[in-house]
């Protein structure tokens, strides 16, 4: 039986936000006077792309979810979550509301500025609208975003640099404030939902019905939320040297939202303006994609798509297994398929050794890192490959061609990490170089001057 009138809620729809902590999306949710509901959705048309069936970020956001369903549930506050398309599950949610005489009056979530969260925004705009649902959005994945950091002209910055220096000009005190949303939860009555007899959230979908597996080592790959202050207050000496713990390694929480951005900053901007120098290149990142995103999948510059790639493929296994012969390129893939992760500058390294010596497309690294990093971030990952492959907004000129040997010489000269990952090093195990570093890099300069200076 039917209530004879319907109750309106608010939803929270979570997406990079996985936090109840300094959330701006959940904090509107609250304010709009109506029971709040969390709601999450594993998407299929992200998860079918994902040949592992044991990735860890997929389980990693599915531990995530029941940690914040139990925290939730001590304000009383349900979470609801899908598997499925997203636009069919939201025509599901409110077909089971309505005949439970209850009516989605708001859904709020946090932007977000890749081509495909977009598409899907605007897609879910008329969704909601043809059925009377107010859709909003608001920032919290970045510290500013869109149209807040400009040229004079109105045009959006491509050059870190300047775009640096105005977004430190444009920031203020509430774009770092924390989020009052634990507060507001603390104070919310959600008794509704305790005693509403014909609507309860179903159990979260096992990551078994979704075609998927804990991995054995998650608890080993994934790292701390939480960074100590003297990590940062080192940063800047230490962020290049991969055998040593001197990166934040916050990257995983800051992709999926368990830990906040302002948050980050405001302990970073104590500690380290090198390590917030970082934060605002993420912003920066974010900002190219979504006012080029032609620059997801496409040279920012598009001269460089002319590049004749070489695009062998058995350099490419070479360099996806870290059988390169080059230790420190090797050691950086070894340690990305073991574990999800990479050393910055080994990012780097690896990206120009792909690029410039094995003249093989940067998609292809670009979807190597997509398949395999924990931290995998659409935008920051393809701003680095195109910064390495030259063709990017802020690029390194074509002619900068990473020398793998002096890198190491630079940042591993004990060869502590590369003995890490690559215990053969040394012997006669290990293989010669599949290609010369001095031919490789003229082949590569001469390949991008051809390609470019054509008319």
């Amino acid at each position: 039986m039917k209530h004879s009138h319907s109750q309106p809620i608010a939803i929270h729809w979570m997406r990079r936000d996985l936090r109840l902590q300094d959330n701006r999306a959940l904090v509107n949710a609250l304010k709009s006077g109506h029971p709040v509901i969390c709601c999450f959705i594993f998407d299929r048309g992200i998860l079918d792309l994902l040949q592992n069936k044991r990735d860890r970020r997929v389980a990693f956001i599915h531990r995530e979810l029941y940690r914040l369903q139990a925290e939730l549930n001590d304000y009383g506050t349900p979470l609801l979550v899908g598997y499925g398309s997203v636009a069919d599950i939201w025509t599901q949610w409110m077909e089971d509301f309505t005949a439970a005489s209850i009516k989605i009056s708001e859904v709020h979530t946090a932007r977000d500025y890749e081509p495909y969260a977009q598409e899907r925004d605007r897609s879910m705009a008329e969704l909601f609208r043809k059925h009377k649902v107010e859709f909003k959005g608001v920032k919290d994945s970045v510290i500013l975003e869109k149209d807040e950091v400009l040229k004079k002209d109105g045009l959006p910055y491509t050059v870190f640099t300047p775009y640096s220096r105005k977004w430190k000009e444009a920031l203020r005190d509430h774009d770092i404030l924390e989020a009052n949303s634990i507060e507001l939860l603390a104070v919310s009555d959600n008794r509704f939902f305790e005693s509403h007899d014909h609507w309860t959230a179903p159990e979260i979908p096992s990551l078994t019905s979704m075609g998927f597996e804990t991995p054995s080592d998650l608890d080993v790959c994934i790292p701390s939320p939480h960074i100590d202050s003297s990590r940062l207050e080192q940063y800047a000496e230490q962020r290049d040297f991969p055998a040593v713990a001197g990166t934040s390694r916050l990257s995983l929480h800051l992709r999926f939202g368990t830990v906040s951005i302002r948050a980050a900053y405001r302990q970073g901007i104590e500690a380290s303006e090198k390590w917030v120098m970082e934060l605002i290149w993420r912003d920066f990142y974010q900002m190219i994609v979504y006012h080029f995103p032609h620059a997801a999948k496409d040279s920012f510059r598009p001269a460089y798509d002319r590049i004749p790639w070489s695009n062998d493929e058995e350099h490419f296994a070479a360099w996806c297994a870290g059988k390169t012969g080059y230790p420190i390129v090797d050691a950086g893939m070894r340690e990305l398929l073991a574990t999800g992760f990479m050393h910055n500058r080994v990012r780097m390294v690896v990206a120009s050794f792909l690029c410039k010596h094995l003249l093989i497309d940067w998609r292809w690294g670009e979807q190597h890192f997509a398949a395999h990093l924990l931290d995998y971030d659409l935008a920051s990952n393809v701003g680095g490959w195109q910064w390495a492959a030259g063709c990017g907004c802020d690029a390194a000129p074509y002619f900068r061609v990473f020398n793998p040997t002096a890198q190491q010489a630079k940042f591993d000269r004990q060869a502590t990490y590369i003995q890490k990952w690559v215990p053969e090093y040394g012997t006669s195990a290990y293989p010669e170089p599949i290609v010369e570093h001095a031919v490789a890099r003229v082949k590569a300069i001469e390949t991008y001057k051809a390609a470019l200076q054509k008319d």
